[in-house]
């Protein structure tokens, strides 16, 4: 393993360790409102976490500015704190946590690993699930639906699915599906004539346009029913940024 490697892994392993602390503070936040209850007394267990994993992060990366750390011995106890003031600083704490959480991602390419997978993913798996021609859009976007939630992503938390509205001037635009934690808008095509292959360019034009603005990463699925004839060259023109990519599946 190479140092640049071994760098990485080091990230990753702290990258887990922010995941495990998100998720612990999720189920107190899940219990506290299932139950209607005020308990927020680990806030101070947590803030100390926190505080310990970003200064080990600062030992292999420069801190972001917006990162803090809190001051444990001079954080009041929970007998001297109000509920109120004691889920205040858990909240704190969460916010910290997603901001360490964004800075360890941005580090070692997180995101773009996972859009990339995301995408090879539905390359090889969506023609095989396709059990059928489909005659409209929204069939193949059934499809991708079940193949994300077979991925394990749960709607609502993971992915959703025609939300996340972009207004240009006076129009408005919904992506098929979005996925918030890698800022990824998912748009499907069926391209079933040749008149539609062409139709399909300028839709992804002027969504590309459209999305931009709001997302990060954007995918294009175009399930071609046998009508381009050069996959590169439909897709050379409209992959004019990192940010785009375009995925051609044939039926």
């Amino acid at each position: 393993m190479t140092g640049h490697d071994s760098d990485k892994e080091k990230l990753r392993s702290l990258l887990n360790a922010v995941r495990s602390l998100q998720r612990a503070m999720t189920d107190v936040s899940s219990a506290a409102l299932m139950y209607r209850i005020d308990n927020w007394v680990s806030y101070r267990q947590f803030a100390k976490k926190y505080t310990q994993l970003v200064r080990l992060v600062a030992t292999e990366t420069s801190l972001s500015p917006l990162l803090d750390e809190f001051d444990i011995d001079k954080m009041p106890g929970p007998d001297n704190l109000l509920p109120s003031e004691q889920k205040a600083i858990f909240e704190t704490v969460v916010m910290e946590l997603a901001l360490l959480r964004g800075h360890l991602e941005t580090n070692i390419g997180v995101v773009d690993d996972e859009v990339r997978a995301l995408r090879d993913f539905l390359q090889y798996r969506l023609r095989s699930a396709m059990l059928k021609k489909p005659a409209q859009e929204s069939e193949v976007q059934d499809v991708i639906e079940q193949l994300l939630i077979g991925r394990g992503l749960f709607k609502g938390q993971d992915y959703d699915r025609e939300v996340g509205r972009v207004k240009i001037s006076i129009k408005e635009a919904i992506p098929d599906f979005i996925l918030q934690k890698l800022s990824l808008a998912l748009e499907v095509k069926l391209t079933k004539t040749q008149q539609r292959v062409r139709d399909v360019i300028d839709e992804i034009n002027a969504d590309i346009a459209s999305y931009s603005k709001k997302y990060a990463h954007l995918l294009f699925v175009v399930y071609d029913l046998g009508h381009i004839r050069d996959e590169m060259e439909f897709r050379r023109d409209l992959e004019n940024t990192y940010s785009v990519a375009v995925l051609v599946v044939k039926h």
